[in-house]
Protein backbone atom coordinates (compact mmCIF):
# COMPACT_ATOMS: atom_id res chain seq x y z
CA UNK A 1 0.00 0.00 0.00
CA UNK A 2 1.67 3.37 -1.01
CA UNK A 3 2.03 6.26 1.77
CA UNK A 4 -0.28 8.81 1.52
CA UNK A 5 1.02 12.35 0.37
CA UNK A 6 -0.20 15.96 0.62
CA UNK A 7 -3.23 17.51 2.27
CA UNK A 8 -6.26 16.64 2.17
CA UNK A 9 -9.00 18.76 3.73
CA UNK A 10 -11.85 17.35 5.51
CA UNK A 11 -13.41 20.04 7.26
CA UNK A 12 -13.11 24.13 7.04
CA UNK A 13 -14.17 27.01 9.58
CA UNK A 14 -14.75 29.75 7.46
CA UNK A 15 -17.13 31.35 10.14
CA UNK A 16 -14.16 31.47 12.15
CA UNK A 17 -12.70 34.37 10.11
CA UNK A 18 -15.99 35.65 9.70
CA UNK A 19 -15.86 36.28 13.86
CA UNK A 20 -12.60 36.49 14.34
CA UNK A 21 -9.14 38.61 13.90
CA UNK A 22 -6.73 36.45 13.46
CA UNK A 23 -3.48 36.66 15.40
CA UNK A 24 -1.33 33.61 14.97
CA UNK A 25 -1.97 29.92 13.73
CA UNK A 26 -0.84 26.59 14.73
CA UNK A 27 -0.70 22.82 13.52
CA UNK A 28 -1.39 20.08 16.38
CA UNK A 29 -1.94 16.68 15.81
CA UNK A 30 -4.89 14.93 17.10
CA UNK A 31 -4.97 11.82 19.71
CA UNK A 32 -7.74 9.70 17.80
CA UNK A 33 -9.88 6.94 18.05
CA UNK A 34 -9.68 4.21 15.14
CA UNK A 35 -13.08 4.79 13.96
CA UNK A 36 -13.16 8.55 14.00
CA UNK A 37 -10.19 8.33 11.93
CA UNK A 38 -12.21 6.15 9.65
CA UNK A 39 -15.39 8.45 9.94
CA UNK A 40 -12.98 11.04 9.00
CA UNK A 41 -11.57 9.57 6.22
CA UNK A 42 -15.05 9.54 4.87
CA UNK A 43 -14.76 13.40 5.01
CA UNK A 44 -17.29 13.55 7.31
CA UNK A 45 -16.86 16.61 10.22
CA UNK A 46 -17.84 19.63 11.75
CA UNK A 47 -15.70 22.47 13.68
CA UNK A 48 -18.78 24.75 13.65
CA UNK A 49 -18.72 25.04 17.90
CA UNK A 50 -15.35 23.90 18.25
CA UNK A 51 -12.63 25.75 20.77
CA UNK A 52 -9.81 24.64 22.09
CA UNK A 53 -9.11 24.77 25.98
CA UNK A 54 -5.53 24.72 27.98
CA UNK A 55 -5.89 22.46 31.06
CA UNK A 56 -2.79 21.87 32.97
CA UNK A 57 -0.18 22.61 30.44
CA UNK A 58 -2.06 20.22 28.00
CA UNK A 59 -4.44 21.37 24.89
CA UNK A 60 -8.15 20.05 24.38
CA UNK A 61 -10.04 20.72 21.47
CA UNK A 62 -13.65 20.33 22.62
CA UNK A 63 -17.11 20.51 20.45
CA UNK A 64 -15.83 19.16 17.12
CA UNK A 65 -18.56 16.70 15.90
CA UNK A 66 -17.15 13.64 14.12
CA UNK A 67 -19.75 11.78 13.33
CA UNK A 68 -19.96 7.59 14.54
CA UNK A 69 -18.66 5.66 11.93
CA UNK A 70 -21.16 3.54 9.79
CA UNK A 71 -19.60 -0.10 10.54
CA UNK A 72 -18.31 0.31 13.58
CA UNK A 73 -19.32 -1.48 16.61
CA UNK A 74 -19.52 -1.14 20.31
CA UNK A 75 -16.07 0.41 19.82
CA UNK A 76 -17.66 3.31 18.05
CA UNK A 77 -16.49 6.71 19.45
CA UNK A 78 -18.98 9.54 21.31
CA UNK A 79 -19.21 12.48 18.39
CA UNK A 80 -18.39 15.47 20.16
CA UNK A 81 -15.87 14.12 22.65
CA UNK A 82 -13.09 16.08 23.86
CA UNK A 83 -9.76 15.36 22.18
CA UNK A 84 -6.18 16.10 22.88
CA UNK A 85 -4.11 18.13 20.30
CA UNK A 86 -0.34 17.55 20.11
CA UNK A 87 1.59 20.52 20.15
CA UNK A 88 5.13 21.45 21.44
CA UNK A 89 5.57 22.83 25.00
CA UNK A 90 6.93 26.00 24.18
CA UNK A 91 3.93 26.77 22.04
CA UNK A 92 1.24 25.25 24.65
CA UNK A 93 2.84 27.96 27.23
CA UNK A 94 2.83 30.51 24.33
CA UNK A 95 -1.01 29.79 23.75
CA UNK A 96 -1.36 29.97 26.99
CA UNK A 97 0.33 32.83 27.81
CA UNK A 98 -1.61 35.17 25.13
CA UNK A 99 -5.17 32.99 25.57
CA UNK A 100 -5.39 35.06 29.46
CA UNK A 101 -5.65 38.13 27.83
CA UNK A 102 -8.79 39.72 27.64
CA UNK A 103 -10.73 39.10 24.09
CA UNK A 104 -8.41 36.18 22.99
CA UNK A 105 -9.70 32.84 22.50
CA UNK A 106 -8.26 29.67 20.31
CA UNK A 107 -10.37 28.12 17.62
CA UNK A 108 -9.72 25.50 14.75
CA UNK A 109 -10.17 26.65 11.38
CA UNK A 110 -9.22 23.57 9.71
CA UNK A 111 -9.24 19.87 10.02
CA UNK A 112 -7.18 17.98 7.08
CA UNK A 113 -4.70 14.74 6.68
CA UNK A 114 -1.06 15.24 5.93
CA UNK A 115 1.09 13.01 4.43
CA UNK A 116 -1.84 10.18 6.34
CA UNK A 117 -1.77 12.02 10.12
CA UNK A 118 -4.55 13.82 11.13
CA UNK A 119 -4.29 17.33 12.03
CA UNK A 120 -5.96 20.47 13.25
CA UNK A 121 -4.87 24.16 12.50
CA UNK A 122 -5.58 26.57 15.70
CA UNK A 123 -5.38 30.03 15.51
CA UNK A 124 -5.06 32.43 18.50
CA UNK A 125 -8.00 35.05 17.94
CA UNK A 126 -9.23 37.79 19.16
CA UNK A 127 -13.13 38.62 18.82
CA UNK A 128 -14.48 41.53 16.20
CA UNK A 129 -17.19 43.67 17.52
CA UNK A 130 -20.23 44.03 15.02
CA UNK A 131 -18.66 46.71 13.03
CA UNK A 132 -15.95 45.26 12.42
CA UNK A 133 -17.44 42.63 10.65
CA UNK A 134 -19.56 44.81 8.94
CA UNK A 135 -15.88 46.72 7.21
CA UNK A 136 -14.50 43.17 6.64
CA UNK A 137 -18.03 42.83 4.29
CA UNK A 138 -17.89 46.26 3.08
CA UNK A 139 -14.07 45.42 2.09
CA UNK A 140 -14.99 42.77 0.19
CA UNK A 141 -17.54 44.07 -1.25
CA UNK A 142 -15.53 47.00 -2.73
CA UNK A 143 -13.05 44.73 -3.89
CA UNK A 144 -15.30 42.10 -5.97
CA UNK A 145 -16.93 45.69 -7.69
CA UNK A 146 -13.35 46.25 -8.68
CA UNK A 147 -12.58 42.96 -9.84
CA UNK A 148 -15.58 43.03 -12.05
CA UNK A 149 -15.38 46.97 -13.41
CA UNK A 150 -11.42 45.40 -14.40
CA UNK A 151 -12.11 42.53 -16.27
CA UNK A 152 -15.58 44.28 -17.98
CA UNK A 153 -12.84 46.72 -19.18
CA UNK A 154 -10.39 44.23 -20.53
CA UNK A 155 -13.53 42.12 -22.28
CA UNK A 156 -14.17 45.81 -23.95
CA UNK A 157 -10.66 46.01 -24.86
CA UNK A 158 -10.54 42.66 -26.51
CA UNK A 159 -13.41 42.57 -27.96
Amino acid sequence: MAKEQGRKLIAQNKKARHDYHILDTYEAGLVLMGTEVKSLRQGRASLADGFVQLDGHEAWLHNVHVPEYVQGTWTNHSARRKRKLLLHRAEIDKLEAKSQETGHTIVPLALYFKDGRAKVEIALARGKKEFDKRQTLREKQDRRETERVISAARRRQRG
